[in-house]
C-alpha cells in the first residue's frame, strides 16, 4: 500500500500535477488517509491491534459509514437541529480531548514528581506493628512446660521446635512464623506475643484452638505497607496528571464568564 502511494506521488509530481494523493471515494467523495489514520491511533491507543488487516477493516467501516452519510444527506436528515447539535457535542468533545492530549505532551510528569506523590503517599499510609515470632506447639499443657523448662536449661528453640512442635507449617523452619501483624494470629497467641520483649519466651504455655504453644518473639519493627514505587508508577503517573488536568480545567472555567 505504502509503495504504490509512493509511486503515484512521484509520477504526479513528474507531470506536475497538484492533486493530493487520498484513499478509497465512495461517489466522487474521498476518505482519506488521514481519516483512516484518525482511526487507527485510536485503536491503538485502546490497547487493540494496528496491523493491516485491522487497518483494513477501518477502510471498509468508513466506506460503509460515508454509504449511508450520503444517503442521509439525500434526505435532508443533516438539515435537522438535532443532528447539529449532535455535531455541535461531538466536535466539542473532540476538541477538548486534543487540548487535555496537548497539554498532558507539553507537561509530561518527571521522576521528581513521582518521588514526590510518593513520598506524600507513604506519609499518608499509617504505620503497622509487625512481629517476627517462632512457636513450638504441641498437644498438651504438660509438654508445653516441659519445652520451657528445656528452653531455660540451654536447649536451643529452633531446636527444640524441629523436634517438639506439631505444626507442620513451621516445624522444619525451627518453629518461624515470619513477619506478621497481632491480628493474624487468633487472641490468645497475640496477645502473649505483643507483650513480649525482643528476644523472649512465654513463660507460661498458651491455650489455643490449635492447642498448647512457647512462643519466643525474635524482633518487631512498624513499617508501611506501601508498594514500591517501581510498581505502582503508571498509576502515580495518572494520578499526578489527573490533578493537573482538573486544576486547568478549574482555572479554564474560574476565568470564563458562564452563565446558566
Amino acid at each position: 500500500m505504502r509503495k504504490i502511494l509512493l509511486t503515484s506521488a512521484v509520477i504526479a509530481a513528474l507531470a506536475g500535477s497538484a492533486i493530493a494523493i487520498a484513499g478509497p471515494t465512495v461517489n466522487g467523495q474521498a476518505i482519506s488517509d488521514a481519516r483512516i489514520d484518525a482511526v487507527v491511533k485510536m485503536m491503538e491507543a485502546q490497547g487493540q491491534p494496528a496491523n493491516p488487516q485491522a487497518r483494513d477493516q477501518v477502510k471498509d467501516q468508513l466506506i460503509t459509514a460515508e454509504v449511508l452519510r450520503q444517503e442521509a444527506v439525500k434526505k435532508g436528515l443533516d438539515k435537522s437541529p438535532e443532528f447539529a447539535a449532535e455535531l455541535a457535542n461531538m466536535q466539542a468533545m473532540a476538541l477538548a480531548n486534543r487540548l487535555i492530549k496537548d497539554f498532558e505532551k507539553a507537561n509530561p510528569v518527571s521522576d521528581a514528581d513521582l518521588k514526590a506523590e510518593y513520598d506524600r503517599l507513604v506519609a499518608s499510609v499509617p504505620e503497622t506493628k509487625q512481629f517476627h515470632a517462632r512457636h513450638i506447639l504441641v498437644k498438651s499443657e504438660k509438654e508445653a512446660v516441659a519445652v520451657i523448662d528445656a528452653l531455660k536449661k540451654g536447649k536451643a528453640f529452633d531446636k527444640l521446635a524441629k523436634e517438639k512442635s506439631q505444626d507442620p507449617g513451621s516445624k522444619a523452619s525451627g518453629g518461624d512464623l515470619g513477619w506478621q501483624e497481632a491480628a493474624t494470629f487468633v487472641a490468645p497467641f497475640s496477645e502473649a506475643m505483643s507483650k513480649l520483649s525482643k528476644g523472649e519466651v512465654t513463660a507460661k504455655p498458651v491455650k489455643t484452638e490449635f492447642g498448647w504453644h512457647v512462643i519466643k518473639l525474635d524482633d518487631v519493627r512498624t513499617q508501611r505497607n506501601v508498594p514500591a514505587l517501581g510498581e505502582i508508577r503508571p498509576q502515580l503517573t495518572q494520578r499526578i496528571m489527573s490533578g493537573r488536568i482538573e486544576k486547568l480545567v478549574a482555572d479554564l472555567k474560574a476565568k470564563a464568564q458562564i452563565q446558566q
